[in-house]
């Protein structure tokens, strides 16, 4: 074929391309994503019309034209996602934890919203084995025995559950995790009462429970199993709280923003702790479903493997990203 034939026959597939490289560069609002799907297609037709062009030994224009256009369209597959990658390894190093340090008044009212009455009722149901029925239902108290039982196989896992392989149960910790945490942060929307009456419930049935089973023996089943995943779904329970009060201080004191104005800054603000605080939660169901329930593994190296993560995780959002802006 000559080039001329070639160059009227392939030429709309070119044009096209260069269209759709120009438009995936516009913002978002402005992109037409049913076309933009057509652009890994038409670049690899490009690529085949390059290398076809170079084997016939076309003319060096055409040669660098096709050459300039699959560049560019290189640059915008994959470096656009080496850059959203790059972006969500800057927020978890930087963005995530400067943004608990930046809101660390409102972590630390969440965090003794939670840890005290947990302590508190932990210490009542310890020294009362009644008062956790004050706290749980019967059949509650019942099916929370039967999970840390040691004479149970499948320890962590209700009568309903037993049959369960680790990878559902992995899906039912990340369904019942983030719940949690979503449930914290949402109830800031309603002056921040929600999200408080969440972080104490969550304290006080957490408490009771760890208290109860205690005073009942289960401690060689028990306290091994929760250890592990402690450090990072207690953490972000308390950071979804913080959300959530900042949330709750929009609805209250918007200062001298409209309370509309407060509440959308509030929630930009927000957004970076919660979705920090989902990352957590899912290393959180992970380790709950792989590591807290196998018992080959003994106490000890739990223990270990439970005051690491805890270490690493205050090092983690004490010092990761200082100085770094990662927007």
């Amino acid at each position: 074929m000559k080039q001329q034939q070639f160059t009227d026959h392939q030429r709309p597939t070119w044009d096209s391309l260069a269209t759709l490289i120009e438009q995936a560069g516009e913002p978002a609002r402005r992109r037409d994503n049913d076309a933009l799907a057509e652009l890994p297609a038409l670049y690899r037709r490009v690529c085949a019309d390059y290398a076809l062009a170079r084997h016939r030994r076309y003319s060096t224009g055409l040669v660098e034209e096709l050459h300039d256009l699959v560049q560019r369209g290189h640059r915008v597959l994959y470096q656009r996602k080496s850059i959203w990658l790059w972006r969500l390894i800057m927020f978890l190093w930087a963005g995530f934890p400067n943004a608990v340090r930046r809101h660390w008044r409102a972590f630390a009212l969440a965090s003794a919203l939670f840890y005290v009455p947990a302590f508190v009722v932990g210490i009542a149901c310890y020294f009362n084995a009644d008062f956790i029925y004050s706290v749980m239902d019967a059949d509650s108290v019942a099916g929370m025995e039967h999970m840390y039982d040691p004479s149970n196989p499948k320890l962590g896992r209700t009568e309903e559950r037993s049959d369960d392989s680790n990878f559902m149960m992995f899906g039912f910790y990340i369904q019942n995790n983030i719940g949690i945490g979503f449930r914290t942060f949402a109830g800031g929307i309603v002056a921040g009462i929600g999200t408080v009456l969440v972080l104490l419930f969550n304290g006080v049935v957490i408490g009771g429970v760890a208290g109860h089973l205690t005073q009942l023996g289960f401690t060689e089943t028990f306290w091994p199993f929760v250890a592990g995943h402690s450090a990072f779904e207690l953490t972000a329970i308390c950071i979804s709280g913080a959300a959530g009060l900042l949330l709750g201080k929009a609805v209250i004191a918007p200062g001298r923003r409209k309370r509309s104005e407060a509440l959308k800054v509030a929630g930009l603000e927000a957004v970076n702790l919660v979705v920090g605080a989902a990352f957590m939660l899912l290393a959180a169901a992970f380790v709950e479903a792989f590591w807290s329930p196998n018992q080959a593994v003994s106490h000890g190296v739990k223990y270990l493997v439970s005051a690491t993560l805890w270490l690493l995780l205050i090092l983690y959002l004490a010092f990761a990203g200082r100085n770094i802006r990662a927007d």
